[in-house]
């Protein structure tokens, strides 16, 4: 009985949030994942901190209103229940410095935008290793 993984997205466009719920269709579908969605960072720090919310991957959007997204994975990278677990960001083309801030911090990887549904379910196969 294989598990199914839990992703959570994270990011204030409702734009960007129907378009990953739309490349997660197939998967969520085939009940091989679950996905949550945040638009608000500090909300997900709180339960993850208090252990409401686990996942096995999040994906995020990096400027949000509240907090900006790199700042909530530094602190999820040292939070012990979710410290293991991958994060991806939404960047866009040109943001070299934030993608070399990303990789410090101990990101997994991101996802260019503007990004196809296709790209983005790429990514979440590859990174939960999904066949």
């Amino acid at each position: 009985e294989k598990k199914m993984k839990r992703v959570v997205f994270v990011g204030d466009s409702k734009t960007v949030l129907m378009t990953a719920e739309m490349s997660m269709k197939p998967l969520i579908e085939k009940g091989e994942v679950e996905l949550l969605t945040y638009e608000n960072p500090v909300q997900l720090l709180e339960d993850v901190e208090s252990g409401k919310l686990k996942y096995d991957l999040l994906i995020s959007d990096i400027n949000m209103p509240q907090m900006n997204g790199l700042e909530m994975a530094k602190k999820l990278k040292q939070t012990e229940s979710v410290k293991l677990k991958p994060i991806l960001a939404l960047t866009t083309e040109n943001a070299t410095e934030k993608k070399q801030l990303a990789r410090e911090i101990g990101l997994t990887g991101w996802i260019t935008k503007p990004f196809t549904p296709d790209k983005l379910l790429m990514a979440v196969k590859r990174v939960l290793r999904i066949r």
